[in-house]
């Protein structure tokens, strides 16, 4: 009997020990398939975290390439803008250059105008020099007849018993004689009261040509006849070279010392009609157109020995 129930016993023992290890490896399956759990939703997590991390990555090398770009262009535009800065600076400094060779020629400008304003005043002071000898020697025409004429007024007086001026200086500075006072119409034979004028003319022409310092000047006298238009060209002309001849010759045997010393300055020319001193028709214009001028004439060389002075002068500064 005993031995019975040690039987039944141990094989309620055996039965009781597979539910306990049922339940363990439940609770280990159970246990293994929540750390599969946990590791597959963490592994989701995970591949979503990495995921938007990759996303963020892209987006930050994107962001990254785009800044390098920028920043790349920004050192081309730098370097630009360097190269224009060297440029700039070498147009600054040729220009700098320019400047101070501009100053330069700027001063040497002033300087040669400093120099060119003082060659004109002192030109400006030789031509008023030059014009001032020039007119000395012109006016010196003027006054050999002004002599002439005042000595004739000293011995004749100024007018004829009619009124009319015995000698007049012209526009063109000769002395002019109307033909009235010497000579009758169409006539070359000179009138008494004409050989009374030319007389006290012949002594007032040596007493002229006595200073030698006037005397220098001249190189001729020359007595000239005029006609008015009226006849023949040829007939006028005949007539004022008769006219003005006879009157040198009158001249040279009136005053004989006049004659042997300076006879070789005395000259007779005709210019018959061409040259009238009034151009109307009335016989007022016609009686001043029918003269005797005696005009002065200076040698060319004193004045051009003026001129050579002068241009000696002005050379000398060269």
């Amino acid at each position: 009997m005993k031995l019975r129930r040690r039987r039944v016993r141990h094989h309620e023992e055996e039965e009781n020990f597979w539910p306990a290890f049922t339940d363990m490896i439940s609770t280990v399956v159970l246990i293994l398939f929540f750390l599969v759990l946990v590791f597959y939703m963490e592994k989701i997590v995970t591949m979503r975290t990495l995921s938007a991390l990759e996303e963020q990555l892209a987006n930050t090398e994107l962001v990254l390439n785009e800044k390098m770009e920028s920043l790349a262009e920004t050192e081309e535009n730098l370097s630009m803008s360097k190269l224009e800065i060297e440029s700039n600076t070498l147009a600054l400094k040729a220009l700098q250059v320019e400047l101070e060779a501009g100053q330069e020629d700027l001063k040497l400008a002033q300087e040669a105008i400093e120099d060119q304003k003082n060659i004109i005043e002192q030109s400006n002071e030789e031509l008023a020099s030059l014009r001032a000898k020039l007119e000395g020697i012109a006016l010196l025409r003027v006054d050999v007849l002004d002599k002439v004429k005042k000595s004739i007024e000293d011995e004749l007086g100024e007018t004829s018993s009619s009124g009319e001026a015995l000698v007049t200086i012209g526009d063109n500075g000769n002395i002019i004689i109307n033909e009235s006072l010497v000579f009758d119409t169409d006539s070359s034979d000179i009138k008494s009261s004409g050989k009374a004028l030319l007389d006290k003319m012949a002594i007032a022409f040596e007493n002229v040509l006595s200073d030698p310092s006037i005397r220098e000047n001249i190189d001729a006298i020359s007595i000239q006849g005029h006609t008015d238009e009226r006849s023949s060209e040829s007939y006028n002309r005949e007539l004022s070279a008769e006219r003005a001849y006879t009157v040198v010759n009158y001249l040279m045997a009136s005053n004989t010392d006049l004659a042997d010393d300076f006879g070789q300055y005395f000259a007779a020319s005709a210019y018959s009609e061409f040259r009238p001193i009034d151009n109307g028709t009335s016989e007022e214009a016609y009686a001043k157109n029918r003269r005797i001028e005696i005009a002065v004439i200076l040698k060319d060389a004193q004045i051009q020995n003026v001129i050579n002075t002068y241009l000696e002068e002005s050379l000398e500064d060269f």
